[in-house]
Order: C-alpha cells, then structure tokens, then sequence
C-alpha cells in the first residue's frame, strides 16, 4: 500500500492544475497518475492557437498551454507516473492502478481528485443507416491522425455535427488540402463557438447546413459519400431534401462525454443533464475527500477555466487531506431555471474557503437580446444581459460568497426581457 496525500488521476490540464494548486496548499504527497505516454492530455494534439487568452493574456497553442503548467509541475516535483490505468477507485479513497513498469499497484489517498477529461460520442450512439466502411472517424481521431502521427484520414470531407473539435478540423483538414463539402448539424443552431465558426468554416467557405443530418453512409469498403437530408422542428428527416455528397471520409463531431467509470466505482453520484458529478463550490463530489474538475465534470468551452476550476478542486483537496475533512456544513442547492441546463456546481458551502463563488451552466436554447440571472426567492443575487444566448457557449459569474448568506436555495434562469425581472 503506498501513502499520498493527494492522488490526482490523469495529466490533462485539470489535473496538472489540480496538482500545482494542492502543493501550493501544502500537501508534500501529491501524485498524478496518466494512461497516456506523457503529461498534457488532450491539449498535446491541439495545435491551433487560441488558448491562454484568459488565464494568461496570450494566445498560445494547446502544446504551448500545457506546457506552462507541465514546466511548474516539474519545477515542484510533482511525480507524474505515466503509461498507469487506473483500474478502480474506492470510497474510501483506495486506488488501485497497473503499468507495465510497476506492475498492480495499489494506494490509499487521503484526498483524490477525478480529472479524466472526456470522450467523444461515436458512430454507434447515432444509428446511422449503411456498412462499416473506413473512412468514418471521430473529429478528435483525426485530429490526432494529422497532428501527431502525420496521416490525412481523406480527401473529400463532410462533417457531421458542429462542435468545437469538429469545425477546428474542418480548417485543419482545408490547410492540409482536403476538400471539406460541409459541415452537418442537426440542431437549428451550432453547438460550437461563434470565433470557430467563422474562423473556421466562414473563412474558408464552407457551408454550414442548420436542422440537417447525415441519413445514410454509402460504401462498403471505403466511404463513397453520405445523404443529408433535412429535418423538421422534432428533428425528423423530411421526404424529399435529401442531398449527396460524394466523399471518401465522414468526419462526427457529435458531442462529448465526461469519462465517469472510475467515479461511478467511487460511488460518486452523477447528473443526469452534465454526466459528470455533482458537486459543491469545493469541487467535492458526495463522496467526502473525492473531488471532480475539468471535462470529466462539464465540458468546457475554453480551458482556462478548466485551470481555474481545477485549482479550486487542487486547494480543497489538500485542505482535506492536511485538515482530515470539514464537518457538517449547511449546503445550500443550486436549481436549474428557464433557459439552463446543467448549473455547476449543484451545491454551494455556507462557510467555504474562497471568497468568491464560480457558477457556470448551458442555455437550453437560443435567446436573443435577453437576461439571465441568479435568484433566491424574490432576492436577485446578480443578473446579465447577452445579445444572444446559445447552448454552443457556456456562461459563467464569480460572485461574493456573503450573498449566499442565510439562503435555503439559488435559482439559475433566463428571462427574456429586464421587465420581466
């Protein structure tokens, strides 16, 4: 049985932020573990820029981004032990992990923190009339094809879905030649970021088809081309818009899931609108010393404020770990209104450590010109006019912990007009 203070699963940028904030807390035992050869994560393949502009005033690459953090990570030496799959996480906080260096190994933290990032919905999750070609990938498979192992997965391209990684690609795959017919998208607005559409499809040209879908792969070896057909307001297809695209590659982007194996073996409790755990303003999931951060509980539009979020998790998992736990607190609930969907985090602590309170959450729809506001009762705690709310872009506030004070519970919601407040 080896001892930690401070266990922190996966290297992503969660969890080398988790990581850098607990020993700065204090912890001296802190260890990352990572399935992957390196430290970096997801942000290795990422070679854009457009990262850095919030946490560090620059625009970075992905590479460039972690490796500010994988630099102070190693400045405290932190142990990060890499090529290691952990296997099962107990609620008490036993962790039990194999590599090919260390064979089974098992350790018993005092603090854990879940930092697995997430995963992309593939071809099975859509049902997709046709046979099993080549030359259907997910958008971060190609991703990596291109940027890390020098491989072009075709040269026709449709894109199916509208998701950050998926309209990133659609320009990644023009830069290297490729032909990149349209990008796809069932819902009647895109669920990517306006700077990637149009830095990345408008600028180029490519067409984005809103309430369309890909109803049929053609081919039986290789991808020979797809029909989009559009759909109606219950996004069904309507007889009679079908349209070919001759292609030798179907590139999905199709949404995201929270990698929430090891969490649910915790007897973490998940929610049903993020996937990820529910947690307080800590980060602590309902199980005491197991804190979540980054993708592996919302996905995130931007990675800086994975950072910030990871340190919150990173400091009040060593106050754990050093303190032994906090006792009963009061938590007050965070409800989901009008307009929102999944509000993060679920719970906020009466007397936690950091003055200021993160709420992030989605719109359930697109909402021009209106407010959205945080409330108890008839009491508005904070309100926010947007010209334009949609579910591609996420929201999110840092207010005052005293405004929380004596409250029973917050409500999150959208209100179209201030009149209506």
């Amino acid at each position: 049985m080896i001892e930690v203070e401070v266990l922190v699963v996966g290297a992503g940028p969660a969890g080398l932020a988790a990581a850098i904030a607990a020993r700065e807390a204090g912890c001296s035992k802190v260890l990352i573990l990572e399935r992957d050869d390196a430290p970096g994560g997801i942000l290795q393949q990422c070679i854009h820029p457009g990262f850095g502009l919030h946490r560090f005033k620059e625009e970075l690459t992905g590479p460039e981004y972690a490796q500010r953090f994988i630099d102070r990570v190693n400045a405290e030496n932190i142990p990060v032990q890499c090529r290691t799959m952990v296997l099962d996480i107990s609620q008490d906080r036993k962790v039990t992990a194999v590599s090919p260096e260390n064979g089974v190994q098992v350790f018993s933290a005092k603090a854990v923190v879940l930092a697995m990032g997430c995963r992309e919905r593939p071809r099975g999750a859509l049902m997709i009339p046709g046979t099993r070609p080549a030359g259907v990938y997910t958008a971060g498979t190609a991703q990596r094809l291109v940027n890390m192992e020098g491989l072009m997965p075709g040269k026709r391209v449709v894109v199916l879905g509208s998701g950050d990684i998926g309209l990133i690609m659609s320009r990644r795959m023009t830069f290297q030649g490729a032909k990149v017919l349209a990008c796809v998208e069932l819902m009647p607005y895109s669920s990517g970021l306006k700077r990637n559409i149009v830095q990345c499809l408008d600028d180029f040209g490519i067409p984005l088809l809103l309430s369309h879908t890909v109803t049929k792969i053609h081919g039986r070896e290789r991808v020979e081309g797809v029909t989009v057909m559009r759909v109606d307001e219950r996004r069904v297809p309507v007889p009679g818009s079908e349209q070919y695209f001759e292609c030798d590659t179907l590139m999905l982007s199709v949404g995201l899931i929270p990698e929430n194996e090891l969490s649910l073996k915790a007897g973490v409790k998940l929610s049903p609108v993020t996937g990820g755990p529910e947690v307080d303003d800590s980060m602590q999931t309902g199980v005491p010393g197991v804190f979540a951060c980054g993708n592996v509980l919302h996905v995130h539009d931007l990675v800086d404020y994975v950072s910030l979020e990871s340190e919150t998790a990173g400091r009040a998992a060593a106050a754990f770990a050093l303190g032994g736990g906090a006792g009963d607190v009061k938590k007050i609930p965070v409800s989901d209104g009008f307009g929102v969907r999944g509000c993060v985090p679920q719970e906020i602590s009466a007397a936690g450590s950091d003055d200021k309170v993160a709420l992030s959450f989605r719109p359930a729809g697109v909402y021009r010109k209106a407010w959205w506001r945080v409330r108890s009762g008839d009491k508005v705690l904070h309100k926010q006019f947007a010209m334009i709310l949609t579910p591609g872009e996420s929201q999110r506030v840092e207010l005052n912990r005293k405004l929380f004070e004596g409250l029973d519970g917050v409500v999150v919601e959208v209100v179209q007009s201030e009149e209506k407040q």
